[in-house]
């Protein structure tokens, strides 16, 4: 069947629901948290830089954003080689984004501590767009605030009923299925819907 991923972002791991289309029927075929981090310290790459001088600051943030992308690119070729093996093709990928940052320096985001999180928050996003990409998979960026909206307008189906379809799906997959898988599996649905254009 054909398969796409949405993906939501936390610092160091991220939350994937897994969507697939046989014929009229969808169903959730995975679902599960990805690791992003080998260590602890890379969840906030910019915290654990923040008493160093600028020159090791620097390095270690770039560390740990080198680090979180080659490990969000492991990760999400796991899962496609997972949905591979049960005979299935992923078709396409939903990642939750949010509002985009200026294109501050490290000083200038270790001089903020609010920029310090949300500098941290791009890390981890912005690890998992550039992994679909290096995978091959057609991307769909949505911001996370206005994701139901979003989806409603770009699917054209009322917010209401999609909320039932998320329900749904939650219902069969079973637990857990909280804001996270919710939002995911959301997502996964405009990336279907994008995959057959």
């Amino acid at each position: 069947m054909k398969v796409v991923f949405g993906l939501k972002a936390h610092s160091g791991w991220a939350a994937l629901v897994a969507l697939g289309k046989n014929g009229e029927e969808l169903s959730v075929v995975d679902r599960r948290r990805i690791e992003l981090v080998e260590e602890d310290w890379a969840k906030q790459p910019y915290h654990a830089a923040q008493d160093l001088n600028l020159t090791e600051a620097r390095q270690v943030v770039k560390r740990g954003i080198a680090e979180a992308r080659r490990i969000a690119r492991r990760e999400l070729r796991v899962a496609i080689r997972r949905q591979r093996d049960l005979g299935n093709e992923v078709v396409g990928c939903a990642v939750l984004v949010g509002t985009p940052m200026p294109d501050w320096t490290v000083e200038q985001i270790l001089a903020v501590h609010f920029r310090m999180h949300q500098a941290e928050g791009v890390v981890f996003r912005d690890a998992l767009t550039e992994s679909a990409t290096a995978c091959e998979l057609r991307l769909v960026t949505l911001p996370e605030k206005t994701l139901l909206e979003d989806a409603a307008k770009t699917l054209n189906t009322p917010a209401a009923d999609l909320l039932k379809k998320i329900a749904t799906l939650g219902k069969a997959a079973g637990p857990p299925w909280g804001k996270d898988q919710k939002d995911a599996a959301l997502a996964a649905l405009v990336a279907l819907s994008a995959a057959k254009k």
